[in-house]
């Protein structure tokens, strides 16, 4: 979703299942005894599903790498995903077969965002940066409508590959076989971050199950899939480069009067600046002033929140800390620091390092400290293209301050600082200070080139422990607090950015257009407008998971994998369960959802924050997972009699795409209104569900 405040994982199970419930063909696999040939079509099924999951991920790392304008609007491939994978299965029986075209179109694409990248020099924008944006490369308006077509292309001609060989099982088989694939495709995805490759080992995967899938061997085909391969290694050999799970990070080492230091970037965006702390004294001694602001003549334990490659770190061993406490949500900004760091901080005995998110760690840390210090926690990037959340999302709240306050010794200070380049933005902070804290903090503000303005906070438990030399005043109305549940720092007032609600009304006409192309009229829909809103719905549900672990967990890549394993994990055991156990009253079905709906709504994850780890993973698990596993046996169970699936998976793709939009609906109301709607859309899905039936009962025809 583009917003400021927001790792890309697909929100398609439950589309797909539309299409993947087809009826019985003259093609079905006998599942009874099993030929070499029925075993061959199996595992293609779930390769072929398994691939098609891999690429969407791998588009949403890539292209977020080379074009700075998706580490904000990640959505573009996100969507571009979903309408292809519709259409793809839409046009499963039409001809020409589209698969071998996936070759072709992967590596041009590729190719495309490679050559002809987007960087820029210095934030900016709205939302999401503060300042004037300068970018190097094809402007935005050109290059996001570009992204989301030719992604819609590729993920098209992947998924009409998966919707043949679908088409030769029973409706539910082939459903329990995909859905295995795509969780094979999460883990895999999951498992070659977890061990650090590089995108030639993404590349090289791909083309092997390319291959495997049996593209023709034409001059044209193996050529695109050695393109693929020879893109992806040059990704992987760019010169003084890291790709982590968050960011292809660049750096290159540069001398300023006189003192060398290193530039870091993150998906083409500066991001830090490593150098001695003589050097940085000289520069920018504004990082120094939260230790002149505190009274204690000892730092003793200090906490430092948004490590990096340890230049706060320095600084605090340099002034005397006792004992360090360093949290970095990437591992690989982390190595940088320990090899290339000229104060070799993360080598001092006095340091323990942590590699978490930074409100996971204090939620979960009884620890407490003599110095917090919120050392540039400015991510650049989203977190998932649902969810609106960036990855320091939590920790700017009015209850991750709270928790930093309980997290104080007595007479304890906390300091935080960054480039937050407009005033509104500071006045919000501080703030929100002042409501937790009982006192205003000291600020004090350093213009720096065209940035408007360094800000450095410090405040102590009811104003004690800190000596300002300025204390906070607004400058104008203060906007109010961000909160858990409405955690978009970067979001001055409660609504929908123009230019947010332009991009929805166009992906809205696309999808209309490409669904109604490859679908054919809309009138065939009319009877899955249920499936619709399921469709929608279920989307909802996705991104309120994706929210409620990010708070109770941490907004780190390895949380949002998991999530997407366990919706997938709980889908794969509706299926099971409904090809088991055929449950005859819908009433009772969504009578279920309806509960547990509620439940997840009246139970806020707030409540969940202070419990222990295992209680606090098996409420979480409960109330996010029993709305996910019942709204999908409803699904299924309705699905098993339709006689158009073509018509009914159009319908559901057209009520995901809707759910889509409906998720900004949380920027003005925060996240918690989503299972609202989400309720009010199943809502909707059961009464027309049952008006399709009386409807049925009466012509002698079931739609």
């Amino acid at each position: 979703m583009p917003t400021d405040d927001a790792p890309a994982e697909p929100v398609h199970t439950v589309d797909v299942a539309a299409a993947d419930s087809r009826p019985i063909d003259s093609r079905v696999v006998d599942a009874n005894p099993m030929s070499p040939g029925q075993r061959r079509a199996r595992w293609e099924l779930v390769l072929s599903s398994a691939l098609m999951l891999f690429v969407e991920l791998v588009l949403i790392r890539w292209t977020g790498a080379m074009v700075v304008y998706l580490s904000y609007f990640s959505n573009f491939v996100l969507l571009g995903s979903f309408l292809g994978i519709g259409i793809g299965f839409l046009r499963a029986r039409k001809a020409p077969r589209l698969f071998p075209l996936a070759a072709p179109l992967l590596a041009f694409f590729t190719a495309f965002v490679t050559a002809l990248p987007v960087s820029i020099d210095r934030s900016g924008g709205d939302l999401v940066f503060f300042g004037g944006l300068q970018e190097h490369g094809l402007p935005a308006w050109f290059m996001l409508p570009l992204i989301f077509i030719a992604v819609a292309a590729i993920m098209a001609t992947l998924a009409h590959g998966v919707a043949v060989r679908f088409a030769q099982f029973e409706a539910l088989e082939a459903y329990r076989l995909e859905i295995t694939g795509s969780l094979v495709g999460i883990v895999s995805f999951a498992a070659v971050a977890f061990l650090g490759t590089s995108p030639l080992v993404w590349g090289g995967l791909i083309a092997a199950a390319l291959l495997i899938l049996g593209l023709k061997r034409s001059l044209v085909q193996l050529a695109s899939v050695a393109l693929i391969v020879a893109i992806f290694a040059m990704g992987s050999f760019y010169p003084r480069s890291i790709w982590s799970p968050y960011y292809l990070i660049r750096w290159h080492s540069y001398n300023v009067k006189g003192e060398d230091a290193i530039d870091i970037s993150v998906n083409r965006i500066p991001h830090q600046a490593v150098m001695t702390n003589e050097g940085r004294r000289r520069l920018a001694p504004y990082y120094f002033i939260p230790y002149e602001r505190i009274e204690r003549r000892s730092l003793g334990d200090v906490l430092v929140i948004g490590a990096g490659s340890g230049s706060d770190v320095a600084i605090a061993l340099e002034r005397g800390a006792a004992h360090v406490t360093a949290v970095e949500i990437d591992r690989e900004l982390y190595k940088f620091g320990v090899q290339r760091h000229p104060e070799r901080p993360y080598a001092d005995p006095k340091v323990q390092v942590f590699i978490t998110d930074g409100r996971a760690f204090l939620q979960s840390s009884q620890r407490t400290y003599d110095v917090i210090l919120f050392a540039l926690p400015d991510s650049l990037t989203l977190v998932s293209g649902q969810s609106a959340l960036r990855l320091e999302s939590y920790l700017f709240t009015r209850e991750a301050f709270e928790t930093v306050r309980a997290r104080l010794n007595p007479g304890g200070v906390f300091a935080m600082y960054n480039f937050y380049r407009e005033r509104w933005l500071v006045d919000r902070l501080a703030g929100t200070l002042q409501t937790v804290f009982g006192a205003a903090p000291c600020l004090d503000t350093y213009g720096v080139e065209e940035i408007s303005a360094f800000s450095v906070m410090v405040v102590g438990q009811n104003g004690q422990g800190t000596r300002c030399a300025q204390t906070w005043s607004p400058a104008g109305p203060v906007v109010e607090p961000a909160t858990d549940d409405h955690p978009f720092l970067y979001l001055r007032t409660r609504t929908i950015p123009h230019r947010y609600v332009v991009t929805l009304l166009l992906i809205i006409i696309a999808s209309l257009v490409a669904v109604r192309w490859a679908g054919g009229p809309f009138g065939r829909m009319a009877g899955y407008v249920d499936l619709a809103f399921m469709g929608g719905a279920f989307l909802l549900l996705e991104t309120m998971n994706v929210v409620r672990f990010a708070l109770l967990f941490g907004t780190t890549w390895f949380v949002n994998a998991l999530v997407f394993a366990g919706i997938l994990f709980t889908v794969l055991l509706a299926v099971e369960f409904e090809r088991r156990v055929r449950v005859g009253r819908p009433g009772l079905l969504f009578s279920l959802l309806f509960i547990s709906i509620g439940a997840s709504l009246l139970v806020p994850s707030q409540a969940l924050l202070s419990l222990p780890f295992v209680s606090r993973f098996a409420a979480a698990t409960g109330l996010a997972f029993a709305p996910i596993f019942v709204a999908n046996v409803a699904f299924a169970r309705r699905f098993r009699d339709t006689t158009d699936p073509t018509a009914a998976f159009g319908a559901n793709l057209l009520g995901a795409m809707l759910g889509g939009t409906l998720e900004y609906l949380s920027l003005v109301t925060g996240h918690r209104i989503l299972l609202v709607v989400a309720a009010t859309l199943y809502g909707l899905a059961w009464l027309s569900w049952h008006r399709i039936r009386e409807g049925a009962g009466a012509t002698g025809r079931v739609a």
